[in-house]
């Protein structure tokens, strides 16, 4: 029971990671940023989702009993699979799966997160 608690909320801390990007961006729209403060805004937003992401896996690992080269091959692993659960990453895989590259490749996944944002 215990341990699916915290795996639970881990997957929320990945997934709050994971569109971490896009929760920043519109917040510093929200609060009507432009220039140099959303660019500051949004690094230290990210940074602190990050940190979150990060936090979480440590928990995963704690309640894991890791330690040492286990424990941070596991943070490690933990931390670039919330990455990869991005809108960014998912629109890549799917321009794979569709065999595009070049323009159209970037035109796509360009496209895709901008929906996934909107």
């Amino acid at each position: 029971m215990k341990r699916s608690i915290l795996v639970a909320l881990s997957i929320v801390a990945m997934t709050n990671f994971a569109m971490g990007a896009e929760s920043c961006d519109a917040q510093a729209a929200q609060k009507k940023l432009a220039g140099a403060a959303k660019a500051s805004f949004t690094k230290k937003c990210e940074s602190d989702a990050k940190a979150a992401a990060a936090s979480s896996c440590d928990v995963q690992a704690s309640s894991k009993k890791l330690a040492g080269a286990a424990k941070t091959s596991f943070v490690k692993k933990c931390e670039a699979d919330a990455k990869a659960a991005s809108p960014a990453a998912t629109c890549d895989a799917q321009a794979s799966d569709k065999k595009l590259a070049g323009a159209a490749r970037n035109s796509y996944v360009k496209k895709c997160v901008a929906d996934a944002k909107g």
